[in-house]
């Protein structure tokens, strides 16, 4: 988008603008017109986000999203501000220690207050389905904790909670592809008892189904939707809905169009990569077993708090705000998967799933 002189341009922060989903909002950001701040602890590792717009549109800025000083700074004179900061397991050393708490909470806190100090607009907080103030899981109740301290210091911020985001850049298909070349079996995680499944028509003999019904279930969304979605919640008016959309204060449930089981995910990849391999069932003590000694690794596969949140499906609730109220028809996982895993194919991207 080309501006002229004497054009208005939106001042938008983004915290954790680097990160899986921060460079797709930065982009479109930056393809909209908006002057923005990435805000993170690590300049140089935002230094990529620049070419996306022209000279000095995009703004790398150090904050560390528990000093309030840089928070304060980096959110002075925006329009809108986005925090994107989270993370899947506690990392760092001493006062550089990143916790559930430090991070979901006490950060998110942070930003709410400078945001509303610094009379921002639109404030746009990321948390995740399943976030549950009661829950089992440390990384979902701060991220319930970390909703209502938003709330508190900012009550008209929009709250966005997405399932598994995919995309080129995410950590779930990314990671279990890379395994298949070394591996001659997926796990399905989360698989219950094995159970007999009677033939529809009452004809023939039942079937055993080894995965007890194929494990928990998610609703993935592409990392693209959810870009658009928060871009939809800080400018409300460029939602295509055919009735005015009420953002502040709500809270939005992201998925994509289509449910899948643990099971059912892992045939998608195979299907999508051309590598047939056996999926072995792992029930959930199982699993937190194996995560006891794999949270002794620098950057662990699976920890005990993860496989907490496999007892519980992560789809969207059937009343809750979803993508479509925000004018959003979702992209299906298998489009946009062979996009990016085709490399993971025997032979390479240019050989047929």
């Amino acid at each position: 988008m080309t501006f002229k002189p004497g054009d208005q341009r939106r001042q938008v922060t983004v915290f954790g603008g680097s990160g899986f989903i921060g460079r797709h909002l930065v982009r479109r950001l930056a393809a909209r017109g908006d002057i923005v701040r990435v805000a993170v602890r690590d300049t140089l590792s935002a230094g990529f986000l620049k070419p996306f717009g022209d000279v000095g549109q995009i703004v790398p800025l150090a904050a560390d999203i528990n000093n309030q000083v840089a928070v304060e700074t980096a959110v002075r004179d925006a329009d809108c501000v986005v925090n994107l900061v989270g993370i899947l397991n506690p990392s760092g050393f001493g006062s550089r220690r990143a916790t559930f708490e430090s991070v979901h909470v006490a950060g998110a806190r942070q930003v709410a207050i400078a945001s509303a100090r610094a009379k921002v607009k639109h404030l746009v907080q990321i948390s995740a389905v399943g976030a549950d103030p009661v829950s089992s899981s440390v990384y979902a109740r701060t991220k319930a904790e970390g909703e209502a301290a938003v709330r508190d210091a900012f009550p008209a911020a929009s709250i966005a909670r997405p399932s598994i985001v995919f995309g080129p850049e995410d950590d779930f298909f990314n990671r279990f592809a890379s395994l298949l070349p070394f591996t001659a079996c997926l796990p399905v995680l989360g698989s219950g008892r094995p159970r007999l499944e009677w033939p529809v028509k009452g004809d023939g003999l039942p079937s055993l189904d080894i995965y007890g019904g194929g494990g928990p279930l998610f609703q993935p969304v592409y990392v693209g939707d959810v870009a658009d979605a928060i871009i939809g919640l800080i400018d409300p008016a460029s939602v295509q809905t055919g009735k005015p959309l009420e953002a502040e204060g709500k809270v939005f449930e992201l998925g994509g169009p289509r449910v899948y089981s643990f099971k059912a995910l892992m045939e998608l990849l195979m299907a999508v990569t051309g590598r047939r391999r056996l999926l072995a069932p792992v029930p959930l003590w199982a699993a937190s077993t194996v995560a006891l000694f794999l949270e002794c690794l620098p950057k662990p596969l699976l920890t005990r708090d993860q496989v907490r949140l496999l007892y519980h499906d992560n789809v969207v609730g059937k009343k809750a705000l979803k993508l479509s109220d925000l004018g959003i028809d979702p992209a299906a996982a298998e489009i946009i998967l062979p996009t990016y895993l085709a490399r993971f194919r025997e032979g390479g991207s240019f050989k047929r799933a």
